[in-house]
């Protein structure tokens, strides 16, 4: 399978784009590798196709990507993760998600879908695209019923629609599930605390890479990459081959990787950075949150391995403050989004959610603690000689003997 991928990686055959919803873009086409897709899919050989995903090109085109996305989202024939442990959570994947309780989220929902489909499709009639809103929004108006502990945020819905446009209807809500509980968890419980969390891993990426550039933007906070990251660039990307090809990628790589490629992103414009006075961080800032239009994505795709791979999240010094349950670390594994059910994400989640409880319950102490703190002072000096007089009348032996000594003192003086 590593001379196919080979294979594939170096021939390349430019081609026009072409448009459409069930032909994506493709900048590079090899006739072995349409085939050699198309029989990993059949023998479910998942090492094949992450090799695949990652070789230029990805998939090619929807039609293969409906195909094998599936497989590697750990998709099952059966009523997705119907082996869930929770009798109640069983019930739900079984009960037609209209009949399900309504999500605190939806309204918030309906306001991004109102703004969804701006870019692609662009050959909609307005008939033909009301109905692509309201199937977005029933898909993730079901996701967010039939799994309730999910928080929406905003920018979900550039990535469902994705994969809306990528996959046929019965396949998309069970996907969009696995790849929320078990690949973008963090992004989807109620703090944006692990979001950061995981910002924070980008200056370390930048300044294992490159330290002077590191220093350069050392002012400007790394949340200029928050949009890339919680829509997997589907944000940020405008052309639909081009994030639908990146996707492909997403899905074999360990979540961080992520990080990395924004990180590449940065590292690539080092130049045009440099033009910019570190004194002005808004106007880095401005620079940074814009990922350039012109991307070669299967550079930036082979770079951004080679990144992580040459600077692996372990020995970056934020990654200590990464939850032992976040899905950087749950989903690092090759298989883990295979093997790991939905129960295992919730479960995961819930520890998360935990962790952020007692975290936000320590914070608020120590702020009153701050507030408080001469009051406090005074009381705890109050408390103290209260406890003190209350032990001398107890015990007087040592007033006696202090008398004693002051006495003996005082004689010597006079």
């Amino acid at each position: 399978m590593d001379d196919v991928a080979h294979s594939a990686q170096s021939s390349r055959h430019s081609s026009s784009p072409e448009k459409g919803l069930h032909q994506s873009t493709c900048d590079f086409w090899d006739s072995e590798k349409e085939p050699a897709i198309k029989d990993a899919c059949a023998q479910f050989d998942v090492p094949s196709l992450k090799a695949l995903a990652q070789s230029e090109g990805g998939f090619l085109t929807d039609d293969l990507r409906r195909q094998a996305w599936p497989i590697l989202l750990g998709h099952t024939t059966r009523a997705d993760d119907a082996s869930d442990s929770d009798p109640s959570h069983r019930s739900d994947l079984e009960t037609p998600w209209q009949e399900l309780p309504r999500h605190g989220d939806e309204d918030q929902v309906q306001l991004d879908v109102n703004r969804a489909f701006i870019y692609y499709p662009d050959n909609l009639s307005d008939s033909e695209l009301a109905k692509r809103k309201t199937e977005l929004s029933d898909l993730i108006t079901e996701v967010l019923r039939r799994h309730p502990f999910l928080c929406y945020f905003q920018g979900y819905h550039d990535i469902c629609q994705v994969f809306l446009l990528v996959l046929d209807p019965p396949l998309r809500a069970p996907l969009v599930a696995r790849l929320s509980i078990l690949r973008i968890r963090d992004f989807m419980l109620p703090t944006l605390s692990p979001t950061v969390a995981q910002l924070r891993l980008l200056p370390d990426i930048l300044n294992a890479a490159d330290s002077k550039l590191r220093r350069h933007l050392s002012g400007t906070e790394p949340f200029y990459a928050l949009a890339g990251m919680l829509t997997m660039y589907a944000h940020n990307i405008e052309a639909y081959g081009d994030i639908a090809r990146l996707f492909d990628v997403f899905i074999v790589r360990e979540p961080v990787f992520s990080v990395y490629l924004f990180a590449q992103i940065v590292l690539s414009r080092r130049e045009e950075l440099f033009e910019t006075s570190a004194e002005d961080p808004s106007m880095l800032h401005s620079i940074l949150s814009k990922v350039p239009k012109e991307l070669d994505l299967e550079s930036l795709i082979s770079d951004s391995i080679a990144l992580l791979e040459k600077y692996p999240p372990t020995t970056l010094p934020s990654w200590r403050r990464i939850s032992s349950s976040s899905c950087l670390k749950t989903a690092r594994s090759d298989d883990s989004c295979t093997t790991q059910s939905l129960e295992d994400g919730r479960r995961f989640f819930q520890v998360q959610l935990a962790e952020l409880r007692r975290a936000e319950r320590w914070e608020e102490l120590t702020k009153r603690a701050w507030v408080y703190r001469r009051p406090a002072g005074v009381i705890g000096t109050t408390v103290l000689v209260a406890i003190v007089a209350v032990y001398l009348r107890k015990h007087p032996a040592p007033v006696h003997y202090m008398t004693s000594i002051l006495w003996r003192w005082l004689g010597r003086v006079l």
